[in-house]
């Protein structure tokens, strides 16, 4: 039997020749891409996408919370919202008339991450207690906000970093964590249904940061983690990850769907946004904007999110910026978006007319609804 020495030696033997090849392979890729979507769409006389200033307006302001809101989800009707704060509750707002109607109190209050079911009769949340905890909206609340928790899902050996429920499937549920794992969870029964990386050597090697399900194909789901990769995953099979995609030198803060299916986007501590092939596994652009005057360093991008059309990439930065990039020709079609610390976006909806998207800001304790007043 080989020794513990013995063991390390060929384990290290292992890791630099898989970095061998991997660098070969990225090597190999950057030859054969001989152009990116900006470049091809100016060779194919694509023209900018032209915004005026007032355009893009504030339109709404959710109020309520009284800390930092950390996250929010919408119903698929796109009619209401629920948002995350540090102020530890859940709050479901009505999001055409801005009225709340439920406030929800946590039994930890250092909540990451909310989600809506797709019946909206149901809410979820994960944070530092590395549980989800389920919540029914028909239940009773008492006087204090406390409503009884319908369901807590256990099992992940760090903080939750992020949820979303399984288009179409109200009793399935994804968790991402700390722990390096995703989890697709029963919801009925508390249980785990499938464990994504962990003991698996495709999964991931750092926490998971963001996850986003494929909507056209929600048997597909990435990953965004501290490892600096996206993996692809499938449902139905748990064993390996379907691809890796490699391109940002910093943690992934933050992955999104493409509207096609077919592409996703990334945004990263390294402080640039990407879109990814979802099939070839090329990355098609780099989003990277110019550092801060006072600042040689690029501000991070917390969170991303695309129109409707996909022509838009939303970013939130740390600074409090958001820019509205324009996918094709990698340009910032419209100007910063400024304010006190730093935010996060999110996609919205569509009425009469007016595509509406939602930036959800990480100030003062307020969400405000942004609308783009032009199609795209």
């Amino acid at each position: 039997m080989a020794s513990v020495a013995e063991l390390k030696e060929k384990h290290a033997a292992a890791t630099a020749s898989v970095n061998s090849l991997r660098e070969r392979l990225r090597q190999r890729r950057q030859t054969l891409l001989d152009t990116d979507v900006e470049k091809y769409s100016k060779a194919q006389g694509r023209t900018a996408v032209s915004f005026n200033p007032t355009d893009l307006v504030c339109c709404r302001t959710l109020q309520g919370h009284s800390g930092k809101v950390y996250s929010l989800d919408w119903t698929p009707e796109k009619n209401w919202i629920v948002s995350a704060s540090q102020d530890g509750r859940l709050i479901v707002w009505n999001a055409l008339t801005s009225q709340k109607t439920h406030a929800i109190k946590l039994h930890c209050p250092w909540v990451m991450t909310c989600a809506f079911a797709p019946n909206g009769q149901s809410v979820a949340c994960g944070g530092l207690d590395s549980a989800c905890s389920i919540f029914n909206l028909s239940s009773q609340a008492d006087r204090d906000g406390n409503m009884p928790v319908s369901r807590v899902l256990t099992g992940h050996k760090g903080y939750v970093s992020s949820c979303q429920y399984v288009p179409d499937q109200e009793t399935r549920l994804i968790t991402g964590s700390g722990d390096q794992t995703c989890v697709l969870w029963d919801v009925t029964t508390g249980q785990r249904i499938s464990i994504f990386g962990g003991e698996f050597p495709s999964g991931h090697t750092a926490d998971v940061l963001s996850l986003s399900i494929n909507s056209l194909n929600t048997n597909m789901f990435i990953s965004g983690s501290c490892d600096t990769t996206v993996r692809l995953w499938d449902l139905r099979i748990a064993s390996r990850a379907v691809r890796t995609y490699h391109g940002h030198e910093g943690d992934i803060n933050s992955v999104k769907f493409f509207p096609d299916g077919q592409r996703f986007g990334t945004g990263s501590d390294d402080g640039t946004c990407r879109l990814f092939d979802m099939r070839t596994g090329h990355q098609l652009q780099v989003y990277n904007r110019e550092p801060d005057r006072n600042d040689n360093e690029l501000p991070i991008v917390t969170s991303v999110a695309f129109s409707i059309s996909g022509r838009l990439l939303f970013a939130g930065y740390s600074n409090g910026d958001c820019y509205v990039w324009d996918t094709l020709l990698a340009e910032v079609c419209i100007l910063p978006i400024s304010h006190e610390f730093y935010c996060s976006v999110d996609n919205g909806m569509k009425t009469r007319h007016v595509k509406i998207r939602l930036i959800k800001f990480y100030c003062e304790a307020t969400t405000k609804f942004y609308t783009v007043e032009k199609e795209t």
